[in-house]
């Protein structure tokens, strides 16, 4: 096996995903051209020596559909020998497209790909492509399909996370993530994203709230309660028969936000990075995907990265930083309790919650945020995990070169 490298790693700022968001004007297309060419001057890379795009898009279709890894690269000047593809594994996709291009430049056959995601979820909200597993009433029968809001809740009930638990673990992100943006722990990878005129229309994250207190948390409804009383409670309980009821704890401020973003990274093999005059960061060690039960859904990540760490005969506290993403603020709760990990280890400059999760870039964000923090720190090993849709997890093991 060929050892797959990775050379650098950008992405834009993530912007409110609404119509009064800073990126809503941005289209995808832009925004992946935007880091695209910053890919290209940064490394001062010959696009020739690149293979493939490999993209992450959950809500492939309008202006993200076909195939808009390939329109990207036609889009940006590169050169037209470089490939491209879009892949949808839910929330892991940007993760998922990493780990298909360090498979494909570890077996040999590639030498060089640049893997990320893409969601612009002010112009395409999370499922505009709709899908037989939430539209076929017969699939969504037979698979008890809830909505995730449901999922995270019925999590909580079954762990005993209070509320007050929830929002704490939220403040904490957020407090993190303020920190991190006001040190610059961000700004290594960040690109700003100017409109046509070259005008700035954001240069860092959008979402974050240094303010935010479990008691100003206190103030916000639950979100899912009308759902659960809809009868998706009904069916979680059937399954989860050891709760006499789903409490209802996750809300607009413990949970990810919605936003506009992208995210790409480059990879490739020792040889090729040599030939492209790169200086590799970080060698990708591991990666692995499961199937888990769909209804409960976001517990994925747990068996996961148990399957990643076991084929490198790793534990995890072998691990130095987690990235575990902030889906609702059980998930990484949850993982971290099952794994034994302490949360001081986990999301350190803040997650999801604070910063939003632009559904198919999400993945690459993370793993890259968990590099540039690797270095910062001067720590060795990273771990990046997401829950997924229909029951999946996801995880990618880096180490620092």
């Amino acid at each position: 096996m060929t050892e797959a490298y990775i050379f650098d790693a950008v992405r834009t700022p993530r912007g409110k995903g609404k119509k009064d968001g800073s990126l809503h004007q941005a289209t995808p297309v832009w925004l992946l051209s935007t880091l695209l060419r910053a890919l290209q001057q940064r490394n001062s890379l010959d696009t020739s020596l690149v293979d493939d795009l490999v993209l992450g898009c959950v809500t492939p279709v309008g202006e993200q559909g076909a195939d808009i890894a390939r329109t990207a690269i036609l889009d940006s000047g590169w050169d037209q020998r470089v490939a491209g593809v879009t892949l949808s594994r839910f929330c892991a996709s940007g993760l998922e497209a990493v780990n298909q291009a360090a498979q494909r430049i570890g077996s040999g056959m590639e030498d060089m790909i640049v893997a990320g995601g893409v969601e612009s979820m002010s112009r395409w909200p999370m499922g505009s492509d709709g899908g037989a597993w939430v539209m076929d009433p017969r699939i969504n029968s037979g698979t008890a399909f809830v909505p995730q809001g449901i999922s995270a809740d019925l999590i909580a009930s079954l762990e005993g996370f209070s509320r007050n638990d929830l929002d704490a673990y939220a403040s904490e992100s957020h407090r993190r993530a303020a920190q991190a943006q006001a040190e610059g722990r961000f700004d290594k990878s960040i690109v700003p994203v100017k409109d046509l005129n070259g005008l700035l229309m954001l240069g860092r994250d959008e979402t974050v709230r240094a303010g935010t207190t479990p008691e100003t948390l206190a103030k916000l409804m639950p979100s899912f309660e009308m759902m659960g009383t809809m009868g998706f409670d009904a069916t979680a309980l059937d399954k989860y028969t050891t709760i006499e009821k789903v409490t209802h704890s996750h809300h607009a401020g413990n949970s990810s936000g919605i936003v506009d973003g992208a995210a790409l990274i480059l990879l490739g093999s020792k040889e090729a990075g040599l030939k492209a005059g790169l200086k590799p960061r970080a060698r990708v060690r591991m990666c692995s995907v499961i199937g888990s039960e769909p209804t409960i859904m976001l517990t994925g990540p747990t068996p996961a990265c148990q399957k990643a760490l076991n084929k490198l005969g790793m534990t995890p506290g072998d691990i130095d930083l987690w990235e575990i993403n902030e889906a609702f603020a059980t998930v990484p709760m949850k993982t971290a309790r099952d794994l034994g990990v302490s949360l001081d280890r986990v999301n350190v400059n803040g997650g999801a919650i604070a910063l939003g999760h632009p559904l198919g870039a999400t993945g690459a964000i993370i793993l890259g945020t968990a590099l540039d923090e690797l270095e910062r720190s001067g720590k060795a090993t990273a771990l990046a995990t997401l829950c997924i849709g229909a029951g999946m997890g996801i995880a990618t093991i880096i180490e620092r070169v």
